[in-house]
């Protein structure tokens, strides 16, 4: 559990900051920004205050294609909480003057926070070292081997002494109630998430799903969280029925009925999924991508991706080099015809 002082702390917040990274997702934004909002509706009265903030003072655009204008730059101090959204390519839209930012703010004493793939910018501006912190599970292997420092886990959200930080999609949602909850009380909270149709308000250190699962029995799930802790090292069917305290033929049987897929096939496409996550998101040698899926050579890690994904694991880099570089060429388009989308405070 986060130490009293750091709960103390986030329970007398009342200005909270966004950092708005390029290609921010929209929907984790506003799943944190609504109930604060709702906050102030339920209760007749301005609890909290936001602001919106990019780096340049210009109008950020999200990943659904919505600009939103950034409020007037401002010094870091007034923050409480500053909170770094970020989505999809997030290495190719953080720069340098993103990560001054956020050090400027560490300066000042704030407390941080990320939403999504905000994660990666502290991380990389060296504000997460020697801390356990959260980012969506997209993501969470291949920055976990990128930086070494920092210890990343499957939770929605996590606070770690004055880091708090929050997987994406309605995960935001479910943190900024806890937060709210602190200073609000239980039974506040509640209307709040009543409002918001949520039919209960979770704790740091809940899971997040399961890639591409969603809700899962407890048995598959255990598996499935067997084979993502074991890619490196692949498990034997046996292993894993062991490990898992069923019998082999349950255990496949569980997999044609759920999954749609032979138990070891399953296994060997996770693997391959995982190295695709690495081959997009980081810049580890192809060689060093096959030893940490599990793969024996580059030709057998070659062969089983080609068979796949259709192209080779080279291929996929080259694309992924492709369509940041198309990204970076839109923008700069899309510079001329904005639609900028101001927020109502």
């Amino acid at each position: 559990m986060p130490a009293d002082k750091t709960l103390a702390r986030i329970a007398g917040a009342s200005h909270f900051v966004f950092l708005l990274v390029p290609n921010f997702s929209m929907i984790a934004f506003v799943n944190a920004l609504e109930v604060l909002r709702t906050a102030n509706q339920l209760s007749g009265r301005p609890l909290y205050r936001w602001s919106l903030i990019s780096v340049d003072g210009q109008p950020v655009q999200a990943s659904n294609g919505l600009m939103l204008s950034a409020d007037a730059p401002e010094t870091p101090g007034p923050a409480d909480i500053v909170f770094v959204c970020a989505g999809n390519e997030v290495q190719r839209a953080t720069t340098p003057a993103h990560l001054q930012r956020v050090r400027q703010f560490a300066h000042a004493g704030a407390l941080l926070g990320s939403i999504c793939t905000g994660t990666y910018v502290l991380a990389k501006a060296g504000l997460l070292a020697g801390h356990t912190c959260v980012i969506h599970w997209e993501y969470l292997h291949a920055q976990a081997e990128s930086f070494i420092d920092v210890t990343f886990e499957r939770s929605i959200f996590r606070i770690d002494r004055d880091r708090i930080t929050c997987a994406g999609g309605v995960a935001p949602l479910e943190m900024m109630l806890y937060v709210v909850g602190l200073s609000t009380g239980d039974a506040f909270v509640q209307r709040i998430a009543s409002y918001l149709a949520v039919d209960r308000v979770r704790h740091p250190g809940a899971l997040q799903p399961a890639a591409g699962y969603g809700s899962t029995s407890r048995l598959l799930a255990g598996v499935l969280q067997l084979m993502e802790a074991h890619i490196e090292t692949p498990l034997s069917l046996v292993a894993l029925a062991q490990r898992a305290g069923v019998r082999e033929r349950r255990l496949l049987r569980l997999f044609r009925s759920a999954v749609g897929q032979p138990v070891m096939q399953h296994y060997r496409l996770l693997r391959l999924r995982r190295a695709r996550q690495f081959l997009q998101q980081s810049a580890m040698l192809l060689t060093d991508i096959a030893v940490a899926c599990g793969f024996q050579s580059l030709s057998a890690f070659t062969s089983a991706y080609r068979k796949t994904f259709g192209l080779t694991p080279g291929q996929e880099r080259r694309q992924a080099q492709i369509r940041a570089f198309c990204g970076d060429a839109r923008e700069h388009a899309a510079e001329r015809h904005d639609t900028v989308v101001p927020m109502r405070r």
